[in-house]
């Protein structure tokens, strides 16, 4: 792994529920997932279906690598069905030299690892969460929290944003945290990631207001990549999908804008949009914020 390295890939870019099949080959049918390769880190936004096809990648650069241990944080930003239900099947999690640091959201006054605990019950799954042989770190991350990568893999630490200091490193990746109150039914976490002057901001699953989300636009100000959910039509929205928790392009343009991102992606299509659809949406968008592209599996982005 290239330890210079700042890349952006997207294994699932699809929301809801995964639509494999001919009318999706291009964008994907795939549920959320998006990886950051950040210098030594392997970083992992959400894990939808796209995180299965990320775990065996991940196998084969270990293979690759000579048999060298899976090292990996996860960041979920909330926890919906879409966004976890590829967990089960991520196959660094059943190989017993990985470790695995997991962070997200308390859902409904209940810890992270009793809610991952519900994903794999034995009711839906033949394996435990404390049966799969991997480490696995879990946080519950309050939104108050600023998660920090140090120069090797393994090493993560959590700093209140009020009480204290970090010490100004170019090696240290730092994860900041915005929560989101435009989804159903409990918010999501937006995060922000940095590290040696460049920045992502990935803003899933969040819907535009009538003026802006102006917390938005000022967590994301010059973000490098805004990925932002973009899963209506502007009709959609307006005949039936207000307060359904997710935005239109043109929201996710106006953020941009506001926020003086250097490129747009369009995250979280709809499923019932194929891929035809998707690059209508695309097009239009780019009338609005011409650096603009729709989320595809196998996009890779250099930072």
């Amino acid at each position: 792994m290239e330890s210079e390295a700042f890349i952006v890939r997207f294994w699932g870019t699809r929301g809801s529920y995964p639509v494999p099949g001919r009318h999706t080959v291009h964008y994907g049918g795939n549920t959320p997932c998006v990886e950051l390769q950040i210098g030594k880190h392997v970083l992992i936004i959400d894990a939808g279906t796209g995180i299965i096809n990320l775990g065996q990648d991940l196998v084969r650069r270990s293979q690759e690598n000579q048999g060298a241990p899976i090292v990996a944080t996860l960041l979920l930003t909330h926890l919906h069905h879409d966004h976890t239900h590829g967990f089960p099947f991520f196959a660094p999690i059943l190989i017993p030299s990985s470790m695995v640091h997991i962070l997200g959201p308390h859902t409904f006054e209940k810890k992270l690892d009793e809610v991952l605990r519900t994903v794999v019950l034995t009711l839906n799954f033949p394996v435990e969460l404390r049966e799969m042989p991997s480490l696995k770190i879990i946080y519950s991350l309050p939104a108050t929290e600023t998660v920090v990568l140090g120069p090797e893999p393994t090493d993560l630490r959590l700093y209140n944003i009020y009480r204290d200091s970090i010490a100004p490193s170019p090696d240290l990746v730092r994860i900041r945290v915005l929560k989101s109150y435009a989804h159903p039914s409990n918010g999501v976490y937006i995060y922000r990631v940095e590290w040696r002057n460049k920045s992502v901001v990935f803003a899933s699953d969040t819907e535009g207001y009538q003026d802006t989300d102006r917390r938005l636009v000022s967590f994301a100000r010059n973000t490098d990549v805004l990925i932002h959910d973009a899963q209506y039509t502007r009709q959609a929205y307006a005949e039936s999908r207000q307060g359904w928790g997710h935005s239109t392009p043109d929201m996710a343009c106006a953020v941009a804008q506001m926020c003086g991102a250097r490129r747009l992606v369009l995250f979280h299509h709809d499923p019932l949009h194929d891929d035809e659809k998707i690059a209508q949406m695309e097009a239009e968008a780019q009338q609005l914020f011409p650096r603009t592209v729709a989320a595809y599996e196998g996009l890779e982005i250099a930072l």
